[in-house]
């Protein structure tokens, strides 16, 4: 078989603070983002359907995050009450584990 990797781009558009900032940091005041999501899917190229995943599916499994946090403010979230790009990236990566299975191989959050 075949390994090919593939990004698949969403975006949405939220709010957030980060409080554990130092004092005074402008990352500790209320504002706003486009965020840019980057999945890395990874897989064995399907030699009859010629492809790793069906995008369609990839959609699928990105609706219900889009849904929770486009136009929302992440620190309501449960477990993004320290909504760094890091705990964000971490957070979707655990979220799409379950639909997208061994496919995914890293989440990039800009």
């Amino acid at each position: 078989m075949e390994t090919i990797t593939l990004f698949k781009e969403f975006r949405f558009e939220a709010a957030h603070k980060l409080p554990q900032v130092p004092a005074g940091h402008k990352c500790g005041r209320l504002h706003g983002h486009s965020f840019k999501v980057i999945l890395n899917l990874e897989g064995d190229l399907d030699p009859l359907l010629g492809w790793v995943v069906d995008f369609a599916d990839v959609k699928k499994a990105w609706a219900p995050l889009h849904e929770q946090l486009d136009h929302y403010y992440l620190n309501d979230i449960h477990g993004l009450e320290n909504p760094t790009s890091e705990v964000l990236a971490r957070w979707i990566g655990r979220k799409l584990s379950g639909s997208l299975g061994n496919l995914l191989r890293s989440v990039t959050v800009q």
